[in-house]
């Protein structure tokens, strides 16, 4: 009896873990199938929003004319003259091109 008392609590873990370990696992689920057809089950999502195209060209427009003068006013800084609309150039040409990637963006 003496020889097993030391060795009760050795007994008793290894029981415990053994009796975890038959509990069953718990895996997470698996990610969809990368399987074209699989994935068309689903109708496709259809933009509700109308784009205004030619707004849109009118702005693209814009925001190229604004962009060709930019290179010059860059030209003009590293000659030591700072162009005094560069910088509103460069925020409305920031402000074009977010609004364009709106409107582009479904």
């Amino acid at each position: 009896m003496r020889c097993v008392l030391p060795l009760l609590p050795a007994i008793l873990g290894v029981s415990l873990i053994m009796a975890g370990a038959q509990t069953g696992h718990n895996y997470p689920t698996p990610p969809e199938p990368m399987d074209p057809q699989s994935r068309q089950t689903q109708p496709p999502q259809i933009s509700k929003r109308r784009v205004d195209t030619a707004q849109i060209q009118k702005e693209a427009d814009e925001l190229a004319r604004m962009a060709q003068t930019i290179p010059a006013d860059v030209a003009s800084v590293r000659k030591g003259m700072l162009p005094k609309d560069v910088i509103e150039k460069l925020k409305q040409i920031e402000k074009l091109s977010k609004r364009l990637r709106t409107e582009l963006n479904p």
